[in-house]
């Protein structure tokens, strides 16, 4: 026990060393030959159908609702694929590859100077690592007593419209969330107590206080800032956009629209807040981040996900996956009573969508009716129904090859078969 607890506190010391530095020198003392090792396509055994799902009896689907974390975010690109299996085949530091990543993501995104970045185990655990690095700073003792926040400051600011499912990762930390409306009530809200100000994306048409104003307040108030934009690129430019704001922390999705690893997100910030961060979450040990542990393959892959991402023709995207939507759309509206629309949300996962409506008179199906047999259909087709807009709403920025056609299909099947 003692050999871990001596490894564990010069593993925190030399974190620290890293942060304070912010310069990692480090060399890959492998072998060339290693690294240019391909790993063998051939498989025995379990997956060697090519489908491991099938082989253990769950359905794969096609997927018309996007970057969905209940279905798995994005499909991985080939390349990405590679490089995480060449980071497979090494050991390293992990709180150095953390550091010499971030420094390079910094610079990948012209960061403002003095930010940096942290790969986390996906947007929640970079919510709820940031939120701990500014509770506790570089103090290992405040570090090991989470959620016990005893001598720490222990309140966050939040507007009521903001509150949602994800800020549980704000509530991990031992915070009391205090909700205001206005901007007298923040006012108010503000004392000794308070930690942090946290903003949801996503919600920014909802609040009084938008994005830009929030984040202004909180430097008048001299109180950092965290913006959680999980799902929020495209466009690209919002991997940049608040920070350049002023945001202390902002936190992103990587198995989302940037098709990294799906256990994968980025903590983006102030390089102090950030090495807090990193001290409250794996691979350190006795810190609330230990459970949300991300591995080598997936700090390197968020790394080359983002190299590909910033590269790609985004307006050719966009052209293609709307002509996607057009192609099903041709096929669906000869339906007698079937009708499409096209929308883009004004925020978050702002791709072309499209909205499927049909008169209830000449077609018998409620829109989720029509969605459970989608999803009943050979091959499984899941496509949102009941929520904000009338009957089913689409995407297909996550389609793979030839499958428009085969919703378009099972669309004008399903329509034509429930017909007056």
């Amino acid at each position: 026990m003692r050999l871990g607890t001596e490894w564990n506190r010069r593993s925190f010391l030399g974190t620290l060393g890293m942060i304070a530095g912010s310069v990692i020198a480090g060399s890959m003392t492998a072998s060339k030959k290693l690294f240019a090792a391909k790993a063998s396509s051939k498989v025995s055994g379990f997956g060697q159908t090519g489908n491991p799902y099938e082989e253990l009896g769950v359905t794969t689907v096609i997927n018309c609702e996007g970057t969905m974390t209940m279905l798995g975010g994005s499909i991985l690109r080939p390349e990405l694929e590679a490089v995480m299996a060449q980071a497979g085949r090494h050991f390293v530091s992990i709180p150095e590859l953390e550091v010499a990543a971030g420094k390079r993501i910094a610079e990948m995104l012209k960061l403002p100077e003095g930010y940096t970045a942290l790969v986390t185990s996906g947007a929640a655990a970079a919510i709820q690592s940031g939120l701990a690095g500014i509770l506790t700073g570089d103090n290992e003792t405040f570090i090991k007593q989470l959620p016990d926040l005893t001598g720490l400051k222990s309140e966050v600011i939040i507007q009521k419209s903001h509150r949602n499912p994800f800020d549980h990762q704000l509530r991990t930390t031992g915070v009391k969330l205090i909700e205001i409306e206005t901007r007298d009530e923040l006012r108010h809200a503000i004392g000794p107590r308070t930690a942090m100000m946290h903003f949801t994306n996503f919600a920014n048409g909802a609040g009084q206080i938008k994005v830009d104003e929030w984040v202004k307040l909180a430097k008048q108030y001299k109180l950092p800032c965290m913006n959680d934009a999980a799902a929020d690129t495209p466009p690209v430019s919002h991997l940049w956009d608040y920070t350049n704001m002023g945001y202390d922390l902002v936190t992103f999705s990587g198995g989302k629209a940037m098709r990294g690893p799906q256990c994968a997100g980025l903590l983006i910030g102030r390089k102090d807040l950030v090495g807090y961060a990193l001290l409250n979450n794996s691979p350190h040990e006795d810190t609330l981040g230990r459970s949300s542990k991300v591995g080598k393959e997936e700090i390197i892959g968020m790394v080359k996900a983002l190299d590909l991402y910033l590269n790609e023709d985004h307006e050719a995207l966009a052209k293609e996956w709307q002509g996607r939507l057009d192609s099903i759309s041709r096929q669906v509206v000869r339906v007698p009573g079937v009708s499409t629309a096209f929308f883009v949300p004004d925020i978050a996962n702002r791709v072309p969508h499209m909205q499927i409506t049909w008169d209830v008179a000449r077609i018998s199906l409620t829109p989720k009716q029509a969605s459970q047999l989608l999803r009943e259909s050979k091959p499984a087709i899941l496509m949102g129904a009941g929520e904000e807009k009338p009957g089913l709403a689409m995407n297909s920025f996550m389609l793979q090859p030839g499958e428009d056609k085969i919703v378009a299909d099972q669309l004008v099947r399903i329509f034509r078969e429930h017909s007056a």
